[in-house]
């Protein structure tokens, strides 16, 4: 049968300002641990703490522009584009721009932070 989920969990977030993390499956929104999907909203100029995570995340930019700086650079993702980014590669999201970014996040497994190995911030 299927499972109606009738509103997200929100999320806290880390970064330098706050922003918006509405979980509607993983380990805080329905305790599962085998994905999440979120959709994130992050104002123009946060900046997460840089991670190595022990998870693959795909994310879909619905609105503005989501930064993803990498070893070899960085990527500037745009509405109605998306990108992979593979467990062990080590990434820092960001939202530089005016306007930030909002998008859908998809993890496998789920997101946690003890998965995530941000870097101190």
């Amino acid at each position: 049968m299927p499972t109606l989920i009738d509103q997200p969990i929100r999320v806290p977030s880390g970064g330098n300002v706050p922003m918006e993390i509405d979980e509607y499956v993983g380990r805080a929104g329905t305790g599962e641990a085998g994905v999440s999907i979120a959709v994130l909203r992050s104002p123009a100029g946060f900046v997460e703490p840089a991670q190595r995570p022990d998870f693959d995340e795909y994310t879909l930019v619905l609105r503005g522009t989501l930064r993803i700086e990498h070893d070899g650079g960085f990527l500037d993702v745009r509405a109605g584009q998306a990108v992979v980014v593979r467990r062990g590669e080590r990434v820092r999201y960001s939202s530089p721009h005016e306007g930030g970014a909002e998008y859908i996040a998809v993890c496998l497994p789920a997101f946690s932070l003890e998965a995530a190995h941000r870097d101190p911030e």
